[in-house]
């Protein structure tokens, strides 16, 4: 949190609830893509997990340079989500059971980026929040609400690696109406 960590969960709480979400994806992540982008890599993409996963959609909104966005199972408010800024295409991962971010909000998400025309592919699995969180096994878990997936998290994984590996071997995906493939129906669920 802008420099700042902990380890305990009142402080994270405080810390988090504290951080201009906006600010840090225009500000900071911007930053580091351009870093990275004038240091020699020619394509830059963002991947995040909870609060990271919404900061990489915001991400998405904000930094015109970014080539890739991986949101995994977070969210900011859609009011700050401006689909028309977007232009890199977004690989989402959702949890259905996923009791801080409602797959309710997913929907409108997917609904906002449909209307916009804009290039993603959002895969959601039957677990709980945090289900690539190897540290979150059953009978270890922080908080009820967690739940590891081995099998959803690899799934997860494959698709990511797959999903940049194509992305960064080309150039942008163009706009709809100008010859861009149409992504973004909800892809099968992962059994559960």
């Amino acid at each position: 949190y802008r420099g700042q960590s902990t380890v305990e969960a009142e402080e994270a709480h405080h810390l988090m609830s504290n951080l201009n979400f906006g600010d840090a994806a225009a500000q900071d992540v911007r930053g580091a893509v351009q870093f990275l982008k004038g240091s020699g890599s020619a394509k830059v993409g963002v991947t995040g997990f909870c609060m990271g996963g919404a900061l990489t959609i915001l991400a998405a909104v904000h930094v015109r340079e970014l080539d890739a966005a991986v949101p995994w199972y977070g969210l900011p408010p859609l009011d700050f989500v401006d689909a028309t800024a977007i232009t890199a295409p977004l690989l989402g991962h959702w949890a259905v059971r996923d009791e801080f971010f409602k797959i309710a909000d997913v929907d409108a998400l997917e609904a906002k980026l449909r209307a916009a025309g804009r290039a993603f592919e959002f895969h959601r699995y039957d677990c709980k929040h945090a289900f690539a969180n190897e540290t979150q096994t059953p009978g270890h878990e922080t908080l009820p609400a967690l739940g590891y997936d081995a099998a959803a998290a690899a799934l997860a994984r494959l698709r990511t690696e797959a999903y940049c590996a194509k992305l960064m071997r080309r150039s942008r995906l163009p706009r709809r109406g100008r010859g861009a493939r149409r992504r973004g129906a909800p892809a099968a669920q992962l059994g559960g």
